[in-house]
Formats: structure tokens, C-alpha cells, sequence
């Protein structure tokens, strides 16, 4: 699976379970994690798992291997490292408060 593939189908899953203000950065160059950057935000504890499961699941279907997920129990950010793609899914409130994409500013947005 290629990283655009893979970018693809993770951007397909958050937006599956209605995930809100899905931003993608590019991350190549910037951070030795991954080469993309995906930050989601659900408005329960519920949505936020939900949101998480579908993207373990869909990742699962296409023959891709979830290295790890962090945060499900808790549901108030949840890592799923994809591999070349890292999704960050975060519980509404919890997003404003760790502000990644002010973080990692420097990384471009794209769209998909």
C-alpha cells in the first residue's frame, strides 16, 4: 500500500464516522514519526472510539498493519500509528487544549 493510499484510506475513515475539521499535514522532512499527520476531533467519548475503530478496521481490510494505538480506553486522544500515516483523534474538548496544529505550524496542510 502505497503512503498516499494509505493517507487516503485513513482520511475515508475519519470522514466515515463523521469526524469534524479533519486537517492532513504533510509532515515529510519535519518529523521522523510518520510522513503524515492526520487530526480529527469527535464530540463524544463514544464518536471519538467509533472514529478510532474505523480507522484500525478499514487499515486492517486494506492489508496494512496498525503499529500501535494509544488513548482508546481514556477516549480523549486517541494515536493510531498507521505506519507512514499517524492519525490523531481527538475528543472536541481535548483538541483546542493540545493544539498540534499550532505545534507542528511549520508542516504544511494539504488537501484531500
Amino acid at each position: 500500500m502505497t503512503k498516499q493510499t494509505l493517507l487516503q484510506m485513513a482520511y475515508n475513515a475519519a470522514e466515515d464516522k463523521k469526524a469534524e475539521d479533519i486537517v492532513v499535514l504533510n509532515m515529510e522532512g519535519i518529523s521522523l514519526l510518520a510522513d503524515y499527520f492526520i487530526i480529527c476531533s469527535g464530540n463524544s467519548d463514544r464518536q471519538v472510539q467509533a472514529i478510532a475503530r474505523e480507522l484500525i478496521d478499514q487499515s486492517n481490510k486494506a492489508g496494512n498493519t496498525v503499529k500501535s494505538v494509544e488513548g482508546f480506553d481514556a477516549a480523549r486522544w486517541i494515536l493510531v500509528d498507521l505506519g507512514d500515516v499517524v492519525a490523531h483523534v481527538f475528543h472536541k474538548d481535548e483538541r483546542s487544549y493540545y493544539n498540534l496544529e499550532r505545534l507542528w505550524r511549520e508542516a504544511p496542510t494539504m488537501e484531500i
